[in-house]
């Protein structure tokens, strides 16, 4: 990604001296695509290693158990339903694009379909790992206290 956006820039820079266009969106579309990929195919890897950003103000101070009651009623609660709005709402622009193959506004851009699909991977993908992280917290609870010491 950053070898693309350098690319792009010596390349602008080169074409500028030679006074011959170098540049070229498709570099610029590419970049955002793989910042994209990346964001959005990391985050159910993310939940699942425990490394998204919390707000640790009381969360670091507390019990495993409540930890995990947290972790449970947030999943309920807000991940899965979240997910889902996600999955129903970007729907319907995903199947436009892929009806129309649809393709960038700007000369030699990037056709769009496939990174809108990358959107309803990641949700799909990141349901996936909620409810996985949701069964690992109902077992977890259904295990003596001592255990989770």
């Amino acid at each position: 990604m950053v070898a693309i956006g350098a690319f792009n820039a010596l390349a602008r820079f080169a074409g500028k001296w030679l006074g011959v266009n170098l540049a070229s969106n498709t570099y610029l579309e590419l970049q955002w695509y793989l910042f994209s990929l990346l964001f959005l195919l990391a985050s159910a890897y993310t939940l699942q290693r425990d490394q998204h950003v919390r707000v640790d103000v009381l969360y670091g101070r507390l019990h495993p158990r409540q930890k995990t009651w947290i972790d449970l009623i947030g999943g309920i609660f807000f991940l899965l339903p979240f997910s889902i709005a996600c999955l129903i709402f970007s729907w319907p622009s995903v199947r436009n694009s892929w009806r129309v193959w649809e393709q960038s506004p700007d000369p030699d851009g990037l056709a769009r379909y496939p990174i809108k699909t990358a959107i309803l991977i990641c949700f799909v993908l990141l349901f996936l790992q909620g409810l996985s992280q949701i069964i690992h917290c109902i077992e977890t609870l259904r295990r003596p206290t001592e255990a989770l010491e």
